[in-house]
């Protein structure tokens, strides 16, 4: 089994130079110019689709508790940071070692949703 997340952004443009610039994703469909926008997005085994759709009016309302978290695990959450720090975008909340052993940081994508990096399980 593997996961693919569908997300809803107002910019589709914004969001894929995200993923592409800030998270080293790769477009591997681009329907941009069709009458309901969709761009297929990947990296490694995490596929994520996105569908141009009119803007929230609360755009928090994606954010935990009642929004979405999604978890991405790395190999080197502290590089992964770096590429993002790198890239100048602004995160939520800094490298953290968490009380269940992993280590993280906090960021939101273009469209309001919540992103925790993480390293990955042992």
């Amino acid at each position: 089994m593997t996961l693919r997340c569908e997300i809803f952004p107002h910019d589709l443009d914004a969001v894929v130079d995200f993923y592409i610039r800030v998270l080293g994703f790769r477009v591997t469909q681009d329907e941009r110019d069709d009458p309901e926008p969709y761009v297929a997005l990947q990296r490694g085994s995490v596929q994520i689709g996105a569908l141009a759709r009119a803007a929230l009016a609360d755009p928090a309302a994606r954010r935990p508790p009642a929004g979405t978290e999604l978890v991405l695990e790395v190999d080197d959450v502290t590089a992964e940071r770096g590429r993002v720090a790198a890239a100048g975008w602004p995160l939520e909340a800094d490298l953290l070692h968490q009380s269940w052993g992993l280590t993280d940081f906090r960021i939101l994508d273009p469209a309001g949703y919540y992103l925790r990096i993480t390293s990955r399980a042992k």
